[in-house]
């Protein structure tokens, strides 16, 4: 997902001049191709993540749309105050990147597990996440980022994760992607994020769940919940897949997205990580493993 993040960022600012990466002294091995490009626009901000989203902030009230790329944990919990009251309450466009969603940097600890930031960016009302679960989906996301530029938080994988899609989807908030469809009127997997890969593996490899549909919705925020009541409606079940505590979760938005029509809230049910893994230290299938993210565990 990183390559299709840099790649997608450069083809974009060789029209766009108001394209801007701005760093906090890491991405090394990622950013490259970018900085060697784009030198003037290329700004690395040090080990100073409150300065670097207030300056990305400065530089989007002046016109730039400007991207911080950090590892997931560091440019969102470090530089909250920053993100709410400097780009959020004030509607610029600054993409926040945040890259090893969910466990994918287990093995540096616990300092570096992303499980509780979709719960501190959702209550920002501006905030669009953008939580894409393969390459294509990023190249999808972030041309619509681009083309719509907004506060946002763009939440990707480390690295190596497959394409599920077999071309770049149109994707926009709070739609629902159909990756493959099921018995009609059935049940629904529905992901965000890396977890697509887990759910896409699970039903490949139990024919049992052969009648189970699986979407994924790479962009949704506090403002794309009216919609989902009529896309629930279409399964008898819809089963969220996240790599993220429940709490203040993607599942979470879903139930909250539907209390409008109560009687459809028992169809949700939530597969998300055990809360026990924030103090745990291990690779990220390990830890998925230990937080509940197992095929027994998904099928239940």
């Amino acid at each position: 997902m990183r390559s299709a993040f840099i790649n997608e960022l450069v083809a974009a600012a060789e029209i766009n001049e108001n394209i801007v990466l701005v760093v906090g002294d890491l991405g090394f091995g990622v950013i490259e191709p970018f900085a060697k490009r784009f030198p003037k626009r290329f700004f690395n901000a040090g080990v100073a993540e409150q300065n670097m989203m207030g300056l990305a902030a400065g530089l989007a009230s002046e016109g730039f749309h400007v991207f911080v790329y950090s590892i997931a944990n560091f440019p969102t919990f470090r530089c909250a105050e920053q993100i709410r009251n400097d780009v959020d309450y004030h509607n610029l466009p600054v993409t926040v990147v945040a890259v090893g969603g969910g466990m994918a940097y287990g093995n540096l600890g616990y300092s570096h597990h992303a499980v509780q930031d979709y719960a501190l960016i959702r209550t920002m009302p501006n905030m669009l996440i953008a939580a894409p679960g393969d390459p294509m989906e990023v190249i999808a996301c972030m041309r619509y980022l681009i083309s719509n530029p907004q506060p946002s938080y763009l939440r990707i994988g480390k690295a190596g994760e497959p394409c599920i899609h077999a071309e770049i989807p149109e994707v926009s908030p709070g739609k629902w992607l159909t990756i493959r469809e099921g018995y009609k009127g059935g049940v629904s997997y529905l992901t965000t994020g890396a977890t697509l890969d887990l759910v896409h593996q699970l039903l490949n490899q139990r024919p049992d769940l052969k009648s189970y549909s699986l979407n994924s919705m790479p962009l949704w925020s506090m403002k794309t919940k009216a919609v989902q009541s009529q896309q629930v409606e279409k399964f008898e079940g819809v089963i969220t897949v996240e790599d993220h505590l429940m709490d203040g979760g993607f599942g979470s938005w879903l139930l909250e997205s539907i209390t409008i029509r109560p009687e459809l809230l028992a169809r949700i049910k939530i597969k998300s990580l055990n809360a026990k893994v924030c103090g745990m230290v291990a690779k990220q299938s390990t830890m998925n493993m230990q937080g509940g993210l197992t095929v027994e565990f998904l099928c239940a």
